[in-house]
């Protein structure tokens, strides 16, 4: 089977399809039950391609510089610019989540009736370009995949999103399109620095014992600021929160759940393995900017009434794990942020969907004016806790194996460091429980007209259902996917002599 997808060039067929599938959903006509079934199909196709990715995978060849699943084609020669892709146990997971995310997120929008064929075919372009960065092994394609992500989620939010949209879409583009700047500015200082007139990613990766220590720190700090905007890390996160609150409910799903990782993959698949030295110079700043995400991610969410913003500040805290556990070096550490990547993209789906679902039936986010939700709709308030509790890293769901093994890789690294951003805990939970007590428990709610409310729909209560199983089912057996990330994080851990 393995042998198979290799053969068909799956990896190809995974940015094909979704480009299709875009192309065909533009073209559909004014019959927008055409194009949502049209984008729904597409989206379906590649989540079974993916699927088979992940379940057929060599986990002997899952760490960098040995790819099971490689294709290459000559794109354009005289740049020596390639159409090179590949994955790791780093991408696999990725890619996965990528495909379920899209599909579930445009079955979410089944009610979507506002130009529903341009809706759905961004969908399907933002998808095509989030693959392309997690499977991209030529820093020029990397590049152009990176850049297509910002155009369908511009338009998501200006066109789509609430009362602030434009001021919120410009917001984003302006931040994510300057760090993309200096990161190209970065690619192409590794370009000419490694004299081999490719942009080869792997190739240029193993070039790193003659790039001069200066130089690793100066590019590393450089790709750091380009992909840590992304993530965000504060102090530069100011865009994410209105992004998110103006974003209509699927484009907050992909905002938070696949764009935000791109930032911390961008870390793992260029930084570290090309420019070890400066990482490891640089460890105490990637730490500190670490802990401090984390800490003001927390308070923040706490200070929040509306519950869209409080989960939107509540990623900038779970997205400063990640790089807490990037930051060890450690094989443990590093694999703990990836697999807190993958956690935080199924929780932050279910927390922005029942964000998404409070609003359109009780026409308000505001904490202080729910209560007493479940009920009338006790399926969103079951959906709601589940959400809620995995946020914040309750045993048996996803996020607590990803946040203990962080927090164990963190006390290996830097020991007593960890009581710091081991606080967040603790906050995370004051939130949580707070608003989950306001919003679903108590009295029904008089601050508000709750006589039209009605429970979640069938396009709403799927996609939910699934997030709900996966959540469980990664929290109970999560060696599923850490064996297929362990490999991976190893060999770059390799590179860091010393660390455990």
């Amino acid at each position: 089977m393995m042998q198979l997808l290799q053969d068909m060039h799956i990896l190809t067929l995974l940015i094909l399809v979704p480009l299709i599938g875009a192309l065909v959903t533009f073209l559909s006509g004014k019959h927008a039950k055409a194009s949502k079934y049209v984008a729904l199909t597409f989206s379906a196709v590649t989540l079974i391609l993916a699927t088979l990715l992940l379940l057929y995978t060599d986990l002997a060849k899952m760490n960098v510089n040995d790819y099971q699943y490689y294709e290459k084609f000559e794109w354009i020669k005289a740049l020596g610019v390639n159409f090179a892709v590949g994955v790791d146990g780093i991408s696999v997971p990725m890619v996965w989540l990528t495909a379920l995310l899209c599909f579930l997120a445009i079955l979410f929008s089944w009610d979507v009736e506002n130009r529903t064929k341009e809706y759905m075919g961004l969908m399907l372009v933002l998808e095509l370009g989030v693959m392309g960065v997690f499977m991209s092994l030529d820093y020029f394609m990397f590049y152009v995949f990176w850049e297509i992500v910002l155009i369908p989620m511009f338009f998501l939010i200006s066109i789509w999103g609430g009362p602030r949209r434009e001021y919120a879409a410009i917001k984003f583009f302006i931040y994510t399109h300057i760090a993309s700047l200096v990161m190209l500015l970065a690619i192409f200082a590794l370009y000419f620095q490694a004299h081999l007139g490719s942009f080869d990613m792997i190739a240029i990766q193993q070039q790193n014992p003659f790039f001069g220590r200066e130089f690793q720190i100066a590019i590393f700090a450089a790709l750091f600021f380009g992909f840590g905007v992304k993530m965000p890390i504060v102090p530069f996160h100011t865009w994410l929160p209105d992004a998110h609150v103006e974003a209509p409910t699927a484009g907050s799903v992909l905002l938070a759940g696949l764009l935000l990782k791109m930032g911390a993959y961008g870390i793992l698949r260029i930084a570290l393995p090309t420019l070890p030295t400066g990482a490891h110079e640089l460890q105490w700043l990637l730490l500190a900017i670490a802990i401090l995400s984390i800490m003001y991610g927390a308070f923040a969410s706490l200070a929040q009434r509306d519950l869209k913003k409080m989960v939107a500040f509540s990623s900038i805290s779970h997205m400063g794990l990640v790089l807490l556990g990037i930051a060890t070096l450690g094989t443990i550490g590093i694999a703990a942020g990836v697999f807190q990547m993958f956690a935080h993209g199924l929780i932050t789906a279910i927390l922005f969907m029942v964000c998404g679902v409070v609003q359109h039936k009780a026409g308000t986010r505001e904490i202080s004016k729910l209560g007493g939700l479940a009920v009338k709709v006790p399926w969103l308030a079951t959906f709601i806790m589940i959400g809620f509790m995995a946020s914040l890293g309750l045993p048996g769901l996803v996020g607590f194996a990803a946040e203990f093994s962080i927090f164990f890789a963190t006390w290996e690294a830097f020991k007593w460091i960890l009581l710091i951003p081991i606080i967040s805990v603790a906050i995370t939970a004051a939130y949580y429980i707070w608003a989950m007590q306001r919003t679903i428990f108590g009295p029904l709610t008089d601050r508000i007209d709750t006589s039209h409310l009605r429970d979640v729909s069938w396009y709403e209560a799927a996609p939910l259902a699934v997030l709900c199983v996966f959540i469980i089912l990664f929290g109970l057996f999560p060696s599923t996917m850490f064996d297929i990330i362990r490999p991976a994080a190893s060999a770059i851990a390799h590179l860091f002599p010393g660390v455990i």
